[in-house]
């Protein structure tokens, strides 16, 4: 199998990148006509919301990658999965943060990952409304509307900013490891959704713990924020990936990650 460092992986994650561009503005340009307008809100099997602008956006990106990729896989949130043994493969949220959507809350955006033998090498997270677009590629650089950001140095959690989409998102067990994390933070924040993630990558929060998530709710995250001097991981500090229990932590600062990854696995 061909690896990130082989010329023919290299071309098609660049040439992949640059489809991710057009991917988002094509949901973008759907979103955009829906917000703070009238339209049908169905609820899921789950229970999560689900509206017009989340299934056309997510068809618009699906349709150009079969154009242009025919051979990869596909993993999205609203049409499920096709081809996710490929070597490549796209995961994709048309809107996360729906809740907020529906709410004509800018909070949301849409995330596009691609996943090259199963590592995020591809991500992006564009906010719709404020055209703010946060991209990672696998050794460069992260950026925001084409200028480089970085996290910042913030090695304790006593002095950190928090971020979680809700505390409800915790149940059992995890509800008790919620508390003592966010007791020991300076500061906690709520209802961002994936734009925490471009605050944390452009340096302005410091950690990000959540529970219950889907890949298509991560992924896209991982290349944003490790090329902007973080790390994305699974609450025992591994790797996170399609296969994953749900549970990630998000940090700027390493140091401060690994202090999180033992402040979770407290016995």
């Amino acid at each position: 199998m061909a690896s990130p460092r082989d010329p023919a992986a290299t071309r098609e994650i660049a040439a992949a990148a640059a489809l991710a561009a057009a991917l988002a503005d094509a949901a973008r340009g759907v979103i955009q006509g829906y917000f703070r307008r009238s339209y049908a809100i169905e609820d899921k099997a789950d229970e999560s919301p689900v509206t017009i602008a989340d299934r056309e956006s997510e068809a618009a990106m699906r349709k150009l990658i079969g154009e242009k990729f025919p051979h990869h896989g596909i993993v999205g949130e609203e049409y499920g999965a096709e081809r996710a043994d490929a070597e490549f493969v796209w995961v994709l949220d048309p809107i996360d943060g729906t809740k907020s959507f529906i709410c004509g809350v800018p909070l949301f955006g849409t995330l596009i990952a691609l996943l090259h033998q199963g590592t995020s090498v591809v991500g992006i997270i564009d906010q719709p409304i404020s055209r703010e677009r946060w991209l990672g590629v696998a050794g460069a650089p992260s950026t925001l509307n084409g200028a480089p950001i970085r996290t910042r140095a913030c090695g304790s959690v006593a002095g950190a900013t928090l971020f979680a989409t809700g505390p409800e998102m915790f149940k059992g067990p995890d509800k008790a490891t919620w508390e003592r994390v966010s007791g020991a933070v300076k500061l906690r924040r709520y209802g961002a959704d994936c734009y925490a993630y471009g605050l944390l990558a452009s340096g302005f929060c410091d950690v990000i713990v959540e529970a219950d998530l889907k890949p298509y709710d991560y992924c896209a995250q991982i290349p944003i924020i490790a090329g902007a001097g973080g790390l994305v991981t699974d609450w025992q500090g591994n790797p996170a990936g399609l296969g994953g229990d749900g549970r990630i932590i998000a940090a700027g600062d390493p140091a401060l990650h690994a202090e999180m990854v033992r402040l979770i696995n407290q016995p």
